[in-house]
Order: structure tokens, then sequence, then C-alpha cells
């Protein structure tokens, strides 16, 4: 960047601009997200009484941390205008190998370490295809969806891989355990949260992934560094999606080699619905912790309704459309 005319000038254009920062139109929308996640919940305890007991709300909280881990890297991937489809096949391979690894003596430690690198090298793949082979992200991502399912399969031979003993229990201590009778995963989601929150907000890699996804060629040209930015978000998204695999299996106590089927849906839905733009270089964390409760409190009360899990496809896909269709129609005006 140094020796570029304007570069300076035009890394802070892009970096605090009103789409990098909180602005009144994103803390109106912001305020909207709690008032409908409220009135979620209102209409829930009307609708059973059951539901402000504590046994569901820590069935609804961990709910919203199981699925909302993934969205929150989700977020940093959807913020640079990309899309990552395959981080339900990276769920998938890293359950069966760390499983596998559990069944075969490796020891807590040992599984846990395995299957988070297993998703930090397929997030690593993801991102070389998109910055060194300019492969598109959905293209790209599509690929890795279909290849890691293929592998997933090749490595279980279709068959859910038991983990043998625990090591005195501490790797389902990871899905089953609490803290102050709160779930263990409901800490890592709100930690990591924070951790993410503040990523995006007070670090110049969180100011390069708003301008990358604000205008790539404008980042490039202001001397940011977009090849490298763009690889870090996929590597972290198979981490974090590898995290919440390690979660399903402590949970399950198997490895299913079905584990993630979906979870990519599960993701944009919850990153749309917190207001991340698919547009890139608009949204953050704090939407999509709120769109991961306005999600799992609507599944709540759809299954005290009765509603079927393909009812709820249906309006997850239809919540997609209409909060993209909303966002179409707010960026023409602007």
């Amino acid at each position: 960047m140094q020796g570029m005319p304007g570069g300076s000038d035009l890394t802070t254009q892009l970096t605090d601009s009103p789409r990098a920062n909180l602005d009144w139109g994103s803390f109106l929308r912001k305020t909207a997200l709690v008032w409908v996640l409220v009135a979620l919940c209102v209409v829930a305890g009307l609708v059973s009484p059951h539901f402000f007991q504590w046994p569901n709300l820590v069935n609804v909280l961990r709910q919203v941390a199981l699925y909302g881990i993934v969205s929150l890297s989700m977020t940093l991937v959807i913020l640079t205008k990309g899309i990552d489809l395959s981080i339900g096949s990276i769920v998938g391979v890293v359950a069966v190998t760390s499983a596998g690894a559990l069944a075969g003596g490796w020891g807590a430690p040992a599984a846990i370490l395995l299957g988070l690198s297993v998703g930090a090298v397929m997030g690593a793949i993801n991102g070389l295809g998109i910055t060194l082979g300019r492969v598109p992200p959905f293209i790209m991502t599509l690929g890795m969806m279909v290849v890691g399912r293929g592998v997933t399969m090749m490595i279980s031979d279709g068959t859910p891989v038991n983990l043998g003993a625990d090591d005195g229990g501490s790797f389902s201590w990871l899905g089953n355990g609490r803290l102050l009778t709160i779930p263990v995963p409901v800490w890592i989601f709100g930690i990591l949260a924070i951790i993410m929150g503040l990523l995006l907000a007070r670090t110049v890699f969180g100011r390069n992934i708003y301008a990358v996804g604000s205008n790539e060629e404008a980042a490039r040209l202001a001397g940011i560094p977009v090849q490298s930015t763009i690889f870090l978000v996929y590597v972290i998204n198979g981490i974090f999606a590898a995290l919440t695999a390690l979660i399903f299996v402590s949970r399950l106590t198997v490895g299913e080699p079905t584990a993630g089927t979906g979870l990519e849906l599960e993701a944009i839905t919850i990153v749309v619905i917190g207001g991340t733009s698919l547009f890139g270089g608009e949204g953050g964390i704090f939407g999509t912790v709120i769109g991961a409760a306005i999600l799992a409190v609507l599944a709540n009360i759809l299954n005290l309704f009765g509603i079927s899990p393909f009812t709820q496809q249906v309006v997850k896909g239809t919540i997609i459309v209409l909060a993209v269709l909303v966002e179409t129609l707010r960026t023409r005006r602007t």
C-alpha cells in the first residue's frame, strides 16, 4: 500500500464506510430483530406454558449453540460476498474421523485436534480454489460438498462409527457437560460470539473483511490483502464446522456419516435472518446471534404446533428468499 497515491485515503473510505460501522439504519434493523425475538418468545409462551420452563429453555439455548457456532464463521464468509455450501460435508468428515480416532484409542485431546485439523484443511482447500484457482465460491464449495460427503461414506462405509470407551468422560463433556447449569456448547458459542464480534469490530482483519465484501477491486487497489483475507475466512469456517462436528459426536456418542446434512441451509438462514447481506460488506455477529435465537425459537414454536420437519424446511427456504428480496429492494432504493 505504501507508495500508492491515494491508497491510504481509499483504505479509510472503505473501512470507515457505513457498511463497516453502525449507522442508524443498521441500528434500527438490529433493534427490530430483537423485538421480533421478543414477540416470538411471547407467542411461544402463549402457545405452550412449557416454553418458559427451564428444561425447555435449555433445549432452545442448546439449539442456538449447535447451529449458531458455524453461523458465526459463515457470517465472515458472506461478508466477503462468498458462500460455503460444504460445511455440512465437513461436519460429516470430521464426525467419522474423530469418532474413528476415539475408537482407536487416541484419547479426547488427540481426537479433537485431529477433527479441527481436518476442518482447517478442507477449509483451506476451499480458500485456495477460490483465491488461486479463481473458482467461484458457489462452485468450489459445491464441489467440496460432494467430495466431502463421498469421503465420509468411504471412511465409514456408510455406517455409524462408535466411539468406544471414553477417556474418563472428557470427550462427552464437550457436548453433554454443564457449567453453572448451562450446557457447555452454549458457553462455547457465547465465547466465540464475543471473540468474533471483537474480531470484526476491533481488528484490521475485520475491517479488511468488510472492505473486500464492499468492493473487492477497490480493496485490492487500496493495498488490502484480498487473497489472504478470503483464504483465512474459509479456513476459519472449516474450523468452526469441525468444532460443530465434535459437539455433535460428543452429544450422540457416535460418528454419523450423515451428520451435518443440511447444516449449510441452517447457517445461511441464520446469517440472513440476522441481517448480513448476501451481497457482501454489511452485517455483523450481533445480528447472527439474534438470528440463531430467532430460528431456534421459531423451530420450537413449529414443534409445539406439531408442524412436520418437512414443512419447517419450506419455512426456512421461504425466509431466505424473502430476506434476499427485501435486501435487493433496499439496495435499489439506496
